[in-house]
């Protein structure tokens, strides 16, 4: 049933990583034009008919060979040059053939300049194909026979895709410049020439090279205690897929916040975020208690500026962190229990192809919410259940149907299309219904059973599907079906039946809203001392789609919700005043799209201030500004609502 009457507004606060904007209505005309266009119902039978035809376990958005030549090893040596926003230096690939007579190898490249590519110091012949617009550029390397080991010299482009370089001005400190990386979903091809597949699970090395005032850190072995000198080693001996390569450089420093845990950030954000995150090595430890032990050492936080466009991505041992989430108050640290959970889900049991992608990310959020409940209770889970639940119902009611599937078909699409609600809510919402059926206990035996049987592999949905029908469906044969199961997987939508999370203390928020609108009690006399940002959220993101200049005065005043330091609770308030033009809130509206890149709390303001030519100008205006800080990824998510 679709919420037609009231303005659904996604309440970004749970995750998420590498979170592309999804696609929710902000206005019931976006609801309205976006039911318009569905496409027709196909049967069940049709709909796996037609995914039955995509070859499981092929990677449709890769050129490499992993079936006869696969890459296993990776050395980096690579050299930062800020002057010129390039990376370059050299890439030695260590290969395992399948059979002796596959002489080549065919690695991913994206506007990556190839200068040279040597075996054991000689020169051998390589080929740049044909470049596609969204894949990139293959190249291929003949190799002498036997030989195990190529080296790649080259420089990555400027404008990399997977590569964000910011000015002194860009940052905290505004004294030093700043380097990350963004490799998922197929950006690694941008800054390393590899197999760039997330079926391709390699152990690496790395030296970098960097000004001497800057530390460098990377998704492997952090010393916290190295010399800031210019020069740093790195080692990752599980084997990782290419999406998980991270690298940063910048002023930062470290702050301890437990055994194996710990924070690096600018100077001047380090304590906040150490005080935020203090519950890290909590959330570490009931997480081993529960599904095993952690495998990836040490377990670190990397806070990048403002400018990252997304909320957390989980890169192994360090997992980098907008700062939009350092509340003050511990309400967004979902967030670390998320990109802490991807370390079982997604990091040691990974998705072998981008339509696998809810192995990770349904895992994974299904993970996020029993930590959070382990530490912080149950009745703060059952809040942050249903404000997912409701992002996931606005994403259904936005998505084409194709694009509600779990197993989602993206031959001939960008992978980034993959990124909605749909992946994380509806596949942890379909784990949640197991957990129900089979009991808690029993549940959680299971999960840890499966990141044990499948530690540091890559797998696809048939190779999950496959193991459910050998071990659950035969334990419970009268509890699971195994055609429920292919409805969850296959179908759209939310099956009949399916749980709905419900929480008490949202009944009474929604007793209060609607004694404010209908003008029983006045805003300034609403009790909100008990409330946190999950009531907050969920009292303004069920508000009608319009609301009075006066209702939206009374409630400024009363709240200060214009000047919120919360940053969910604010991106909430300006949908509000953008559906509403509520111009006092537009200086702050400004600000916000002009500081802030991530694009879960950016786009959906883009998106619904260009339905009017005014609020386009004025979008037009701020993306201008704000373009030259703006991830690569973020510029091509709005740059459509502005032109």
């Amino acid at each position: 049933m679709k919420n037609i009457g009231w303005v659904a507004i996604c309440a970004p606060i749970l995750f998420a990583c590498s979170e592309q904007p999804s696609q929710e209505p902000t206005t019931p005309s976006a609801v309205s034009d976006s039911a318009d266009s569905k496409i027709a119902a196909e049967s069940a039978v049709s709909k796996v008919d037609v995914l039955s035809e995509i070859e499981a376990g092929k990677d449709y958005h890769s050129f490499a060979n992993p079936s006869e030549v696969r890459v296993t090893h990776l050395d980096l040596d690579l050299t930062a040059d800020f002057e010129t926003s390039t990376l370059s230096g050299s890439a030695t690939l260590t290969v395992e053939r399948s059979a002796p007579n596959f002489n080549t190898v065919v690695l991913d490249t994206r506007a990556l300049n190839i200068t040279s590519v040597t075996v054991d110091g000689d020169a051998v012949p390589f080929d740049m194909g044909d470049t596609d617009p969204e894949l990139g550029t293959p190249l291929s390397v003949e190799l002498p026979e036997g030989a195990d080991k190529l080296t790649i010299a080259y420089s990555t482009s400027p404008e990399a895709s997977g590569v964000q370089w910011l000015t002194p001005a860009q940052t905290a400190g505004k004294q030093h410049p700043f380097l990350f990386t963004q490799a998922q979903a197929m950006h690694a091809r941008s800054f390393i020439p590899l197999q760039d597949s997330p079926q391709v699970r390699v152990t690496y090395t790395a030296t970098i090279h960097t000004p001497e005032a800057l530390l460098a850190v990377m998704s492997a072995s952090n010393d916290p205690t190295t010399a800031r000198d210019g020069e740093y080693s790195f080692t990752m001996p599980q084997p990782v897929p290419s999406y998980l390569i991270a690298l940063a450089i910048g002023d930062l420093k470290f702050k301890p916040m437990g055994e194996r845990t710990g924070v690096y950030a600018e100077p001047s954000m380090l304590d906040a975020a150490a005080k935020e995150f203090e519950d890290t090595e909590a959330m570490l430890e009931v997480t081993e208690k529960t599904y095993g032990p952690y495998q990836w050492d040490r377990y670190d936080l990397l806070i990048l500026p403002p400018s990252f466009p997304f909320g957390g991505m989980e890169n192994p041992r360090l997992s980098f962190i907008t700062p939009t989430v350092i509340a003050g108050d511990k309400s967004l640290v979902s967030l670390i229990a998320h990109e802490l959970a991807h370390s079982w889900s997604g990091n040691t049991v990974t998705n072998a192809t981008w339509r696998d992608l809810w192995l990770n990310e349904g895992f994974t959020t299904y993970l996020t919410y029993r930590i959070m409940e382990m530490i912080y209770g149950h009745d703060r889970f059952k809040k942050e259940a249903v404000l997912g639940y409701q992002d996931l119902q606005n994403d259904i009611q936005a998505l084409n149907e194709e694009d509600e599937i779990l197993a989602i078909d993206l031959r001939g699409r960008n992978p980034d299309d993959v990124f909605s609600n749909i992946p994380y809510e509806k596949g942890a919402l379909f784990l949640r219904e197991i957990e129900n059926k089979i009991g808690r206990e029993n549940f959680d035996a299971f999960l840890m059973q499966y990141f044990e049987d499948f530690a540091f592999k890559s797998i696809t949905t048939d190779t999950f599907l496959a193991y459910l029908d050998e071990t659950l469906l035969v334990q419970y044969p009268d509890k699971l079906s195994k055609a429920r199961i292919q409805k969850w997987v296959f179908e759209p939508d939310i099956p009949e039946g399916a749980p709905v999370p419900e929480s008490d203390a949202f009944d009474k928020i929604d007793t209060t809203r609607k004694a404010w609108l209908a003008g029983e009690v006045e805003a300034a006399n609403i009790d909100t001392e008990q409330w946190t940002v999950h009531e907050w959220l969920y009292f303004l993101n069920n508000m009608p789609k319009e609301l009075s200049a006066e209702q939206l005065a009374a409630l400024d005043a009363a709240f200060s919700l214009t000047t919120t330091q919360n940053n969910e609770i604010a991106h909430s308030w300006l949908m509000i005043a953008v559906a509403n033009e509520y111009k006092p809130a537009y200086d702050r509206l400004y600000e916000y799209l002009v500081n802030i890149g991530r694009n879960k709390l950016v786009k959906p303001l883009y998106r619904s201030l260009s339905a009017t030519p005014e609020g386009k100008a004025f979008a037009k205006r701020a993306f201008e500004e704000a373009k030259p800080g703006y991830h690569p990824l973020t510029i091509r998510a709005n740059e459509g609502f502005v032109e």
